[in-house]
């Protein structure tokens, strides 16, 4: 254990390996005494790794950057390890970038900053999307420009020039990228001291604010409009994201939700956005925001959770109101798993098991109070809406359950994702299918 626990902590620690570690104890050292050492119980700050790039990479990137006609930024979670969003900010403002925002990076900055294009790729915003497809140089910091990132690698132009920084090699080299290996805070100042301010074109100025304020009203007409029946996943957004204010964090994991939370939430800053989907683990959503509760016991903590993620992983509820960490936990109730319905269609296939029968109704507010919590229904945005209110105002964990339509998602602005439909088969859906995924791919 002497040497292995600073191992562990080394690991999760560090900026390019972070993540689990496992330490397994037999159960009879467990039951064993030893005589420690009083150093190894001292408290340690853990200070971030600032890794410098190379010099000569710097003066390439900051001389790719002169040379551009339409520069473009993304942002990935590697700006959050860093803790770099005053160097980010201080970046795009000084040279006028406009920048998009990877699942991971959301959150970055605020929604509402005057170059934020908002969500890229698969899940992304039209304006975003717009822009990066047409950018010539494109400075990704911290990101690994994954498959719904890059639209399955179609979304950026083929001609495009790429400055990656990142403290993985693996994800810095990528797409023929000028890889810088550092830290995002460190290497965005360190470029932004090898330039004077970008010059701005002025068209191309009028071009990105016209794209922004295109996407942001989209986003109001989806989130904002009122359903004549059961409400879309993107209306319940709307009203929660209206009600949460500055000093709440959204957490979400898996299905549909997270696709919608990246194009239509307004994050209102660092520590306003929690998803895990680099797995998409359904079941995640409420352990995880117990999780984030207990990091940051003074936010608001809401979880978006479906019901088929609530079926997998719900008894944190009972412990959340055991260590009195107060969740307000949102089940968007669509009888099922809707999304993994929608893209089974969309593949051809015919819906198999993924919406549940009408009988029996699972009455997931009494499940919910069975665990402890305080739970109720609500029958519409406007119910949902004051519920919220509510729910916030309270000392203890609320659970409150919308149904919603299981076969509505927000189209917009999305990139195209390569999900390959069967070539041979006897199915004329199937066939269709294919057809058209054969039509969109020679686009």
């Amino acid at each position: 254990l002497i040497g292995a626990l600073p191992q562990a902590l080394s690991v999760l620690t560090d900026p390019a390996d972070c993540g689990p570690v496992v330490l397994a104890l037999p159960q009879d050292v467990q039951a064993e005494a030893f005589e420690y050492p009083a150093s190894l119980f001292e408290p340690a700050l853990h200070a971030i790794a600032r890794l410098r790039a190379d010099g000569r990479g710097i003066a390439e990137a900051a001389a790719l950057l002169r040379s551009a006609k339409r520069p473009f930024v993304v942002v990935g979670g590697g700006v959050h390890y860093a803790g770099a969003f005053a160097e980010l900010e201080h970046f795009v403002n000084r040279h006028g970038l406009p920048f998009a925002e990877t699942q991971a990076g959301k959150g970055a900055l605020r929604w509402d900053h005057p170059l934020n294009t908002g969500a890229i790729g698969v899940t992304g915003s039209s304006a975003a999307n717009r822009l990066a497809g047409d950018a010539d140089v494109v400075v990704a910091v911290g990101t690994r420009l994954q498959d719904f990132t890059t639209g399955s690698g179609r979304l950026f132009a083929a001609e495009a020039r790429f400055v990656s920084i990142n403290v993985n090699r693996h994800d810095a080299v990528k797409r023929r990228a000028l890889a810088l290996r550092g830290d995002a805070a460190v290497t965005l100042a360190d470029i932004d001291r090898e330039l004077s301010p970008l010059s701005r074109d002025a068209s191309r100025a009028a071009q990105i604010a016209a794209s922004i304020a295109e996407w942001r009203a989209a986003v109001e007409a989806a989130t904002g409009a009122v359903p004549n029946g059961l409400p879309s996943d993107a209306q319940v957004l709307g009203a929660v994201n209206r009600a949460a204010g500055d000093d709440a964090t959204v957490v979400c994991a898996a299905g549909g939700l997270p696709g919608e939370l990246h194009k239509l939430w307004r994050a209102s800053g660092p520590g306003s956005y929690h998803l895990e989907y680099g797995y998409s683990c359904m079941g995640y959503e409420i352990a995880g925001g117990l999780g984030v509760k207990m990091a940051r016991p003074e936010r608001e903590v809401i979880v978006l959770v479906g019901d088929g993620s609530y079926l997998m992983l719900n008894s944190e509820i009972a412990t959340s109101v055991a260590l009195g960490l107060k969740l307000t936990i949102v089940v968007l109730d669509n009888r099922g798993f809707g999304c993994i319905n929608r893209l089974q269609q969309s593949c051809g296939g015919e819906p198999y098991n993924n919406l549940l029968p009408d009988t029996p109704a699972i009455d997931f507010v009494a499940h919910a109070r069975a665990l402890g919590a305080a739970a109720s229904g609500v029958e519409n945005i406007a119910a949902l809406e004051a519920a919220l209110a509510e729910a916030f105002a309270a000392d203890t964990t609320q659970v409150l359950v919308i149904e919603t339509d299981p076969a509505s998602s927000t189209r917009a602005g999305g990139a195209w994702w390569d999900v390959p439909v069967p070539e041979v088969s006897t199915s004329d859906s199937v066939r269709r299918a294919f057809a058209e995924y054969e039509r969109k791919r020679a686009q």
